[in-house]
């Protein structure tokens, strides 16, 4: 499948290879011709077409981790067109994840350069400084992300500047932000997550129950929230829920880092 990808690449080049050579032979009054003029046009949509399904399919491996293949296809991507931001921007979050944090940061550089404007990026740039222990020039990030009326998502960079404040022990900034991701995207589990693990954290437990009574439980129920579950129960003095928790983490979950911290009692980590 690789080979194949190489081998349609390859295509791409050699024709936009043979334009560049026409273009040079096609020459009026020290002009080019205008057929010649359309069709450098032409080649230059087509090229950048591609590169955006090439940078779709990067989009797709990524979400679902598969972080070498992503790699190649927003590689591709920039070849078609290297004035991409968003191409410039996905790279950065491949490398963030990848661990090359001095290739991310040039890379989100670069997309800032080309598009200094798109919330996506501000949003995305803002997550890649919160993991790098730069919070509080992240949390400026999402507040321009947020403050954005031509982005769809604003309930996103209010969330993440939530979890960013919650890093930094800033649990009156993370609630600001959380609860107002909330109002915008009530149906975020994400969200409503970190909205209870807030309110553990600062011992308001009836709406940590409160949020956390709105996340999937069950056969559904991830590690995460069961460990929550725990702490949260744990935190109330209810024995049983939390036995009960407790049990079903190691069952479904037992090489998860959650039950990990589990075994350890580690229940304030």
């Amino acid at each position: 499948m690789l080979t194949m990808r190489r081998l349609w690449l390859c295509g791409i080049l050699c024709a936009g290879a043979c334009w560049v050579s026409a273009c040079t032979t096609t020459v009026i009054d020290g002009k080019p011709a205008a057929s010649t003029r359309a069709a450098g046009v032409a080649a230059e949509g087509e090229a950048r077409k591609r590169a955006a399904i090439r940078l779709q399919l990067a989009a797709t491996y990524y979400q679902t981790g598969q972080f070498t293949i992503a790699l190649e296809e927003v590689q591709r991507a920039l070849q078609l067109d290297p004035t991409s931001a968003d191409a410039h921007g996905l790279l950065g979050l491949i490398n963030m994840d990848l661990g090359r944090y001095g290739e991310a940061e040039a890379n989100f550089q670069r997309a800032l350069q080309l598009d200094g404007d798109s919330a996506e990026i501000q949003n995305n740039y803002g997550w890649f400084l919160c993991q790098s222990g730069r919070e509080r020039e992240a949390i400026a990030y999402f507040r321009r992300a947020a403050a954005s009326r031509l982005y769809a998502t604003p309930a996103m960079p209010l969330r993440n500047a939530g979890i960013c404040s919650m890093r930094i022990g800033d649990m009156k900034a993370a609630e600001e932000f959380l609860r107002r991701s909330f109002e915008l995207d009530a149906a975020n589990p994400i969200t409503k997550y970190h909205l209870a693990r807030l309110y553990l954290s600062t011992r308001e437990l009836e709406r940590a129950r409160f949020y956390y009574g709105l996340l999937p439980s069950g056969a559904e129920a991830t590690p995460e929230v069961l460990w929550l579950g725990v702490r949260l129960a744990r935190a109330e003095g209810n024995v049983a829920l939390e036995r009960e928790l407790a049990g079903e983490l190691r069952r479904r979950f037992p090489d998860s880092r959650e039950a990990g911290a589990l075994r350890r009692e580690a229940y304030d980590e």
